[in-house]
């Protein structure tokens, strides 16, 4: 079995440009505002590539709570789901698309902790 990389990460914030100032001037990061198709702010990052990974900051409603969770690059989103179960984990938001073709789920492990799993956009 080969390893599986993880290659992105997402802050979710009910404070989103304190945070991005924050990771600004602590790493130097520089963020673009992207949106969401509900309209919310997506702002994302190259987080020091090309050794770092990239990643977002996810505006979430006053007084959420915040997280921090990271996606594994995988092929088959499905197929990693069923997998994670198999294993004792849960499926947590099932394989969606985006409209830009991305396919992504949230997972949780045995122990409780999140995680995220994606397969990019199919290129011609």
């Amino acid at each position: 079995m080969t390893s599986t990389p993880i290659t992105w990460f997402e802050i979710g914030t009910d404070r989103p440009d304190e945070v991005q100032g924050f990771y600004t001037e602590l790493f130097g990061w520089a963020f673009t505002e992207e949106g969401t198709a509900t309209g919310g702010s997506y702002r994302t990052t190259g987080a020091g590539q090309p050794a770092g990974i990239g990643g977002g900051i996810r505006a979430i409603a006053e007084g959420a709570p915040g997280y921090a969770i990271l996606y594994a690059e995988v092929s088959d989103v499905a197929q990693t789901c069923r997998r994670a179960e198999a294993a004792g984990g849960t499926v947590l938001s099932p394989p969606r698309s985006t409209p830009g073709g991305l396919t992504l789920a949230l997972l949780r492990d045995p122990s409780g902790n999140q995680f995220g799993v994606f397969s990019p956009p199919v290129t011609a």
